[in-house]
């Protein structure tokens, strides 16, 4: 098992989000999530009448017996010599470490495994799994209903939705899982078919509790939420339905405890097919590109940029030098509100769109600057390949370097600011250049938890770029900007904030 944590974090508590399969682990804002592989007295009356039997099957057999074989067992073997670090590190009962060879000196160096499920999409053997489970495998086996076992390469893999697509090595003619048509409606039966705890052609049943749900995990899905019991090793498998037909691919639990509770995530069918079709075809998948950090438009940022606090949309936060969105002339503070003749409702929206379309087209996008109504035109690009895995690590590490160096400067000095206005907010603030850390910005060295700035989100480490537009370069301009908002009678500054390898905007309050 490998064990993968995506840092994220949210005032009022911690959240993990693990990705199904035995051996990956993530964490995410809020919540625990683990993926192992994530009427009235008057007027019509409504009748509370059982179904009739035949609305609903007595029992799954003849159902079991018709998709079980089409479900597979996956296993990914990952060596590394003893100096290397397994991904996630540490160690865990799910993984197993090579020992030295009885009848030599040199060590074996270690052996992790990652178990999950599949399932065969064609009867020349491709299979569907999610890409957690195999991404980091130097071999890969699966095993068929049966028992039997085979190899397998990787035919590619997308961790975007986190996908992948396997072929089974030797030919053969295989059972094949047929793909739903149309997404399933909650409160119909769903059965998960897979490999929990590597035991094996493991069937469990619920309902479809929920539809097109965002965990954070993926921002390419809207998840089929499920309760049909789902644990580590059942990730890549099936949800079928009642008519035999696959609606989603296991990938997800919500858990307090790291156990199934009921609440399961499913990547659904539609995806899954436009996803799977792609590998086989190019081993990769496609996305437009834009090049933007955005964030959807709060009640206080709307405030902070001089609009009406009801507006909708995302606003900019950063843009990728000479990506399609910079050559457009879009900047930072600029608010997306329509993408063509569709209005933008979060950030999500914009990253489905523009990822579900060719590089080379182009696309219209209504925007606000400063309160005033624009519209560019922006060329699609190609999402680059080497942005497929979440550069989450370099980002970690040098915010960790950061709180490290802003604390031992701030053990040595106090900031210019703690003397002046930043101090009313709760924070301490030094200059980035003088931490080495950033030629640009002013570094929150201390976060007061009661000050008013501890509310806005804001942390140690956190580089604050500019404020009201204006570029920082000490304490002291942050404490002019605050002070100049508040003369002109605002109750919020806008703030542009360098984040681990994220920037967006927070609204400091001024009062």
């Amino acid at each position: 098992m490998i064990e993968k944590f995506l840092a994220g974090s949210m005032r009022g508590g911690a959240v993990a989000v693990a990705i199904a399969g035995i051996g990956i682990a993530g964490w995410f804002a809020g919540s625990k999530f683990v993926a192992w592989q994530d009427v009235a007295a008057k007027g019509p009356q409504v009748s509370l009448a059982a179904a009739s039997p035949q609305s609903s099957p007595a029992g799954f057999e003849d159902l079991v017996d018709r998709v079980k074989p089409t479900v597979v067992g996956v296993r990914a073997r990952i060596e590394q010599d003893e100096s290397e670090n397994l991904p996630g590190g540490g160690t865990s009962p799910d993984r197993s470490f090579g020992s030295k060879d009885d009848d030599s000196d040199t060590p074996r160096g270690r052996v992790a495994n990652s178990q999950g499920s599949g399932f065969f999409i064609s009867s020349d053997g491709y299979v569907v799994t999610t890409n957690h489970v195999v991404e980091h495998g130097d071999r890969i086996e699966i095993t068929t209903d049966d028992g039997g076992v085979r190899s397998a390469t990787l035919v590619g893999s997308d961790p975007k939705t986190d996908l992948a697509l396997l072929k089974v090595e030797g030919g053969g003619a295989f059972p094949v899982a047929r793909m739903a048509a149309k997404p399933p409606r909650i409160g119909q039966w769903v059965l998960a078919v897979g490999n929990p705890f590597g035991l094996g052609g493991t069937v469990t049943a619920g309902i479809v509790s929920a539809g097109a749900r965002d965990i954070k995990i993926a921002a390419y899905n809207d998840f089929v939420q499920i309760d049909a019991p789902v644990n580590q090793g059942n990730s890549g498998g099936p949800a079928f339905d009642i008519n035999g037909e696959v609606v989603g691919v296991n990938s997800a639990i919500f858990s307090p405890t790291g156990g199934s509770v009921g609440i399961g995530f499913a990547i659904p069918a539609e995806t899954v097919k436009t996803i799977a079709a792609e590998l086989k075809d190019k081993g990769s998948v496609r996305r437009g590109w834009i090049g933007v950090e955005i964030q959807p438009v709060t009640p206080d940022l709307a405030e902070a940029l001089g609009l009406d606090k009801q507006t909708r949309g995302v606003v900019v936060a950063e843009l990728q030098p000479d990506s399609p969105a910079a050559k457009a002339g879009i900047r930072p503070g600029d608010v997306i509100r329509a993408l063509g003749s569709e209005a933008v409702g979060d950030d999500r929206q914009i990253v489905k769109r523009v990822g579900g379309m060719a590089p080379g087209q182009s696309i219209e996008m209504g925007m606000l600057r400063g309160g005033e109504a624009r519209t560019v035109k922006v060329a699609i690009g190609e999402l680059p390949v080497s942005r497929g895995k979440a550069a989450t690590s370099p980002g970690k590490q040098e915010n960790a370097a950061k709180e490290n160096a802003a604390k031992e400067n701030a053990a040595r000095k106090e900031s210019a600011a703690k003397a002046d206005g930043a101090a009313k907010l709760g924070l301490t603030l030094m200059p980035a250049e003088s931490l080495g850390i950033h030629r640009d910005g002013v570094v929150v060295t201390e976060v007061d938890p009661n000050g008013a700035a501890a509310e806005t989100g804001v942390g140690i480490g956190d580089i604050i770029l500019d404020v009201s537009g204006s570029a920082m370069k000490t304490p002291i301009d942050v404490v002019k900007a605050l002070r100049d908002a508040r003369g002109q009678g605002k109750r919020v500054a806008l703030a542009r904030v360098r984040s681990n390898d994220a920037t967006r905007y927070i609204a400091i309050p001024v009062s």
